[in-house]
């Protein structure tokens, strides 16, 4: 892709909903953006599930070039799980798995949700507001230095809770 384009792109670029037909190509997109199956299995399994809140795609030149996935979590406060993000590899690291998670946070506190967590990099996740030390204190199984909590919703954090993400995350 030549410079140009990479500039051009974020105003010629379309992130919206998911729709029923670009089911094929968020899966075949996240096997090739993480080099195997699990992902894009997870991903089929919590649309299939009624877990897939918040779920958008970024489109450019008729092409869906990312995907980003929000699922409920079992929690005493309205939580989301962020996972997973997906970009195809010649577009990652050009902004567009930080314009999803963005836009899906976006969404999230539009529809009332409190809280998000991810298991991932921290020094990727901090930049939406994601912490570890955020997240310390609350029990998970993936509990530890890459779990990362960030609010949604004043002090919906303020005490500690289980939290569990959706079952199709166990089916793994």
């Amino acid at each position: 892709m030549d410079t140009a384009k990479l500039r051009a792109y974020p105003d010629t670029m379309l992130i919206r909903s998911e729709t029923p037909s670009d089911i094929d190509a968020i899966r075949a997109l996240t096997e090739t953006a993480f080099g195997q199956p699990d992902e894009a299995r997870l991903v089929d399994l919590l649309r299939a599930d009624g877990d897939a809140a918040i779920s958008f795609v970024a489109v450019l030149d008729d092409q869906i070039v990312g995907h980003v996935l929000f699922s409920p979590m079992a929690a005493p406060v309205k939580t989301l799980g962020l996972a997973p993000v997906s970009v195809a590899p010649t577009y990652q690291k050009q902004g567009i798995g930080a314009q999803l998670i963005r836009r899906g946070l976006s969404q999230a506190q539009l529809d009332g949700w409190q809280a998000s967590f991810v298991l991932g990099n921290p020094d990727y996740y901090t930049r939406f507001g994601y912490s570890v030390e955020a997240a310390k204190g609350f029990t998970n199984q993936f509990a530890g230095p890459y779990f990362m909590a960030r609010e949604l919703a004043p002090d919906a954090l303020k005490t500690p809770f289980a939290v569990s993400y959706a079952p199709a995350f166990d089916k793994l």
